[in-house]
Parts: structure tokens; sequence; C-alpha cells
């Protein structure tokens, strides 16, 4: 009897764990459900997720208007297989074994939500590449 294959971990960090790392997750989770662990967090978290891409969120059916932003921890770090940055910079902590990504996006801060839907967008679009890549396919 072969044992499944663990569930990939993925972590999105940026500088508040308000916008591109919240939407960037909710895509994940909406997209791959329980095939993958999904987790976001920043390196200054701010004290709530931006309204703005709450709302551009919400535009496409992902309702994520329940997530804080969270603290970026060593061990966030260390139970993920990849970690994607949004602009954190060199606080992101690095460990051997793990996959980095830099993903280049602009900061939703402070943007109305016209602004914010190309980002939401173009994370989409990552996302769903991400998908192919990790080998996991869409359900929708």
């Amino acid at each position: 009897m072969s044992t499944p294959a663990p569930r990939p971990s993925v972590l999105f960090v940026c500088v508040h764990n308000a916008g591109r790392s919240q939407m960037a997750a909710a895509f994940l989770t909406s997209l791959a459900g329980d095939k993958v662990e999904v987790r976001s967090a920043g390196s200054a978290p701010a004290d709530t997720v931006n309204p703005a891409v709450v709302e551009a969120m919400k535009e496409v059916g992902v309702d994520i208007s329940a997530e804080t932003p969270k603290v970026l921890t060593v061990e966030a770090v260390q139970a993920s297989d990849v970690v994607i940055t949004m602009g954190c910079g060199d606080t992101c902590p690095v460990f051997p074994g793990k996959r980095y990504l830099d993903w280049q996006l602009d900061d939703p801060a402070g943007q109305g939500v016209a602004s914010v839907r190309p980002i939401r967008d173009e994370i989409e679009r990552r996302i769903r590449g991400l998908l192919v890549e990790l080998e996991l396919g869409l359900d929708r």
C-alpha cells in the first residue's frame, strides 16, 4: 500500500500581509482546496486587511473579510515548501531546501479598488501558473 504524497505547502509574504499575500493565499485556497496547505504573513503586519483588497476579491467571488494580517515567523518559513515574497525584500529568512520565488507586484496599500483590480488579476494569473507547476490541476 503506497502512502499518499504529502500536500505541498506555500507561504505568501508581503510587508503588511494586508493585500498581495492575502489575495494570493485566498486564490490558492479557492482554486486548490485541500490539495495544498496555504499560509500568508507579513514582516510588519497591518491591523486589518486593506478594504479595497477585500472589495476587489469580493467582486470575483472570494470573501477575505474575516482574514487578519499575521506576523512572519521562522516556523512558518520552515514549515513551507514554497515561499513566495511580494516586496518584503531581505526580511524573509532563507532556509536550504525551500523554493523561493519573488513576485514583483504593485503594492495595493492606499489604492482604491480600481487600482487593486489589475493587481488582483495578475496574482490570480500567477496562482494558476503555480498550480500547474505544483501539478495540482484546477477543480474549476
